[in-house]
């Protein structure tokens, strides 16, 4: 077998091992959103502090993601993705001994931690291996896991409802410490990145200190755009995250479980089929139009709009489940296209770094909108209003998004 054949079979195989990651990240994220009347059976909250579950958690994320990602530009992305998997199984496992709104909160906060490390990482490691030809499909291929996890988070709300709450974290908590030690002896850094650190004289490259990478970084106009692009659209996401199961309940009349799974699963079936055609779409026009992976999201986002703001205006479940997979649709484009667009600005040493910044402003933006949801509805505001405004959102970000200039040198890099 040729190298380039061993090459080739481990860059998928990686994608392989970190899908299951991807998939445990999301299901927690999103889990707790599918178990509110039960947990708040039991923890006494408002709505705006059963928000702030989701805010915190997203707030203290964003604010260690560029360090998080500038950990994997400069040292281990493969420890990095290990180390996130553990911490993170262990704050699952103990999320379900919380006993009160505070512990419950601080197991959140620690959630932020953990999981401020992984995507960074990953994304990195996966687009070491994969370059130009299959970066697209790749990523888009890892984002699914992200999708099934957000899926599966639905089945939190039919455990709660059939046994405790806190059954489903002490679960996943400890299928993520058995899996972390799979990859401890499965998972390796890619050659290709020890290679381009070394230039032509032999000596390795000496790694940029944070202060230079964030300089870099944001010295380019087309970062700036992109970072501005991924915030709006992030708040969108969060806020249907956070509030669509409460939402579909309330709208159409639906057990919690129903309406945790169908605020869930139809979103991250199309959003499934969104990156594999996303990616392929995107991968295959590129080698025509180097601007395919920023054309490809923003093709997808000017759909979803208004079919956004049609699920969030009508009566009719039918509609709005459709609504919701032109939504899902246009997401899957987009995660499959984010990390390669970040790739055709910024050179291998700053993409985490660069994804770190992208998710600190994301999470951020998320975050309060997450809050801000669950505070207007405290005050008798309806949650398709709050749906309605992030339609209009989506357009800004396709804006935003046009305005990135991707360069030829960085395509294949």
């Amino acid at each position: 077998m040729s190298d380039l054949s061993k090459i080739t079979t481990r860059a998928w195989l990686v994608v392989a091992l970190l899908w299951p990651v991807a998939c445990l990240n999301y299901l927690d994220r999103l889990m707790i959103t599918t178990m509110r009347d039960s947990i708040k059976a039991e923890i006494a909250m408002t709505d705006a502090q059963f928000g702030l579950l989701t805010s915190v958690f997203l707030w203290v994320y964003a604010l260690l993601s560029p360090s998080a990602g500038y950990l994997a530009d400069r040292f281990s992305r493969g420890k990095v993705i290990v180390g996130s998997l553990f911490v993170w199984s262990a704050v699952t496992w103990l999320t379900a001994h919380a006993q009160d709104f505070n512990q419950l909160l601080l197991a959140r906060a620690l959630m932020g931690v953990s999981e401020a490390c992984y995507i960074p990482a990953a994304l990195a490691l996966i687009t070491d291996y994969h370059r130009g030809p299959s970066r697209s499909l790749a990523t888009g291929l890892h984002m699914s896991g992200l999708y099934a996890g957000a899926a599966l988070g639905g089945l939190g709300g039919v455990l709660a409802e059939h046994f405790r709450w806190q059954s489903a974290f002490n679960l996943f908590g400890i299928i993520g410490i058995v899996y972390s030690v799979v990859l401890i002896l499965t998972l390796k850094e890619a050659p290709v990145a020890a290679v381009e650190a070394r230039p032509a004289g032999g000596k390795p490259e000496e790694k940029p200190s944070l202060s230079a990478a964030l300089g870099y970084l944001f010295r380019q106009p087309s970062f700036w755009a992109l970072v501005s692009y991924f915030g709006l659209l992030s708040i969108a996401n969060w806020a249907i995250y956070g509030w669509l199961p409460t939402y579909m309940g309330q709208q159409f009349k639906l057990g919690q479980g129903a309406a945790g799974m169908s605020a869930t699963a139809y979103i991250q079936a199309a959003s499934l089929a969104g990156v594999l055609i996303g990616g392929v779409w995107a991968d295959r026009w590129c080698r025509g139009n180097l601007r395919a992976r920023v054309f490809v999201p923003a093709i997808g986002f000017c759909a979803a709009a208004p079919a956004l703001y049609l699920s969030a205006s009508t009566s009719a479940l039918a509609v709005a489940v459709a609504g919701l997979l032109v939504f899902g649709l246009a997401r899957g484009f987009g995660d499959a296209n984010n990390m390669p667009v970040l790739c055709q600005i910024a050179p291998a040493r700053y993409r985490a770094t660069g994804y770190g910044v992208m998710n600190l402003v994301a999470c951020v933006l998320g975050g309060a909108m997450t809050y801000v949801a669950g505070a207007l509805k405290d005050a008798n505001v309806g949650l398709e209003k709050v749906f309605q405004c992030c339609a209009g959102g989506l357009v800004l970000a396709v804006l935003a998004l046009l305005l990135v200039k991707p360069r030829k040198e960085l395509e294949n890099a």
